[in-house]
């Protein structure tokens, strides 16, 4: 499976064991017990619930969240890439996950919403996500991410993606339910994001990662978004409750303006005083929960460009390592591997291929979306 290791994350209030109907706040987020229960769709009939795939049980109460779902995070399973593209391989599949997700990682549950199989059926995770789906309210408290469990709607895709892209049954099936889950919870084709944007770990994969800003356009497709209705730049609001590669390319970038930080990805407290005097500093609203929205972003990343050093370059290089630009060492200095990784990077994004990290560069390299990648070819 993808790396997650937590069932809600890491410094969290949450004690298990709640009776029914009790409300229990975990972090700032709110959560409503409810009782297991699965059921099929009339709304999404080609969802297979997990009563069809022949989940066990829940070990414990499902939550309900109280949060507003704001974006959807894409996995790779890190199962292997099989050529039984049967149904009744997808329902082992999903079997074979809860019992991985509950027998080995002690959750009361599989941890995802849904899940995607290689021959592009869908199936239901974590019990009540597909009656959630339905009404399109608070969504199930999942285990898929930590920091975004309560948040973010999480799918698995069968395989692992690091040198092979998905098969083009997935990539459909995965562009029909985010296209679904943006409809329900009221979301949109740039909000979507790939599990190490906001927490260290392989997943999605890099070579499905390069696919992200052609699923996000054919979902925009498919949703009829109008070009004039896509944001200048979608930003991954990191907060206190994620760590991760986009976190440490954070602290590099404040480090650099003199606050005293260790960039590990790790969001400490010593980062919320940080982000908190930065954001009073600009004129930002200070967040209590230390939220890089788009103007912390944007007021935060500096251009870039080959006369350029320093910690900015480093955390640049040290997110296109990360990426797969393995040509690209973290020297500090903007050389040619860098430059070359960039301008990879801009093309990718429909960006112009300059080498200049300017602020839509930078947005699309820290994982978020960017206006022009939805002007691409892919996006008709």
């Amino acid at each position: 499976m993808s790396a997650h290791r937590h069932e809600v994350g890491r410094r969290t209030l949450f004690k298990a064991g709640l009776g029914t109907g009790i409300a229990a706040i975990v972090g700032t987020e709110l959560f409503a017990v409810a009782p297991a229960g699965a059921a099929p769709s009339d709304m999404f009939p080609w969802i297979i619930d997990c009563d069809t795939w022949g989940a066990r049980p829940p070990k414990g109460a499902i939550q309900i969240t109280g949060n507003v779902t704001n974006k959807i995070i894409l996995h790779h399973m890190a199962f292997p890439n099989v050529t039984d593209y049967s149904r009744d391989h997808a329902m082992q599949l999903a079997r074979d996950c809860q019992n991985l997700h509950m027998d080995v990682n002690g959750w009361v549950d599989t941890g995802q919403h849904f899940t995607v199989s290689r021959g592009g059926y869908v199936l239901e995770g974590r019990h009540r996500s597909l009656q959630t789906l339905d009404t399109g309210g608070h969504q199930v408290s999942a285990a898929h991410c930590p920091g975004e469990n309560g948040n973010a709607i999480g799918i698995e895709n069968e395989g692992t993606y690091i040198t092979e892209t998905p098969p083009d049954a997935l990539l459909d099936a995965l562009v029909g339910l985010c296209t679904a889950v943006c409809q329900q919870f009221r979301l949109q084709p740039w909000d979507i994001f790939g599990h190490w944007d906001f927490y260290t770990t392989q997943c999605p994969g890099i070579a499905f990662y390069r696919l992200f800003p052609m699923v996000r356009s054919r979902v925009a497709a498919a949703l009829g978004t109008q070009q004039s209705d896509i944001p200048a730049r979608r930003w991954p609001d990191i907060w206190r409750f994620v760590d991760g590669p986009v976190v440490q390319v954070a602290q590099y970038l404040l480090a650099d303006l003199g606050y005293p930080l260790t960039p590990n990805g790790d969001f400490g407290y010593d980062m919320n005083a940080a982000v908190a005097d930065f954001q009073a500093s600009h004129g930002i609203r200070v967040d209590p929960d230390a939220t890089f929205d788009t103007a912390t972003w944007e007021a935060l990343v500096p251009t870039l460009d080959k006369d350029a050093n320093g910690l900015p370059v480093n955390a640049l290089q040290y997110l296109l390592g990360r990426k797969g630009y393995d040509d690209v060492t973290m020297s500090g200095e903007f050389d040619h591997s860098t430059m070359k990784a960039v301008q990879d990077m801009q093309r990718l994004h429909g960006l112009v291929p300059n080498g200049k990290v300017d602020v839509d560069t930078w947005c699309a390299i820290v994982g978020g979306a960017v206006r022009s990648a939805f002007q691409q070819p892919h996006a008709a």
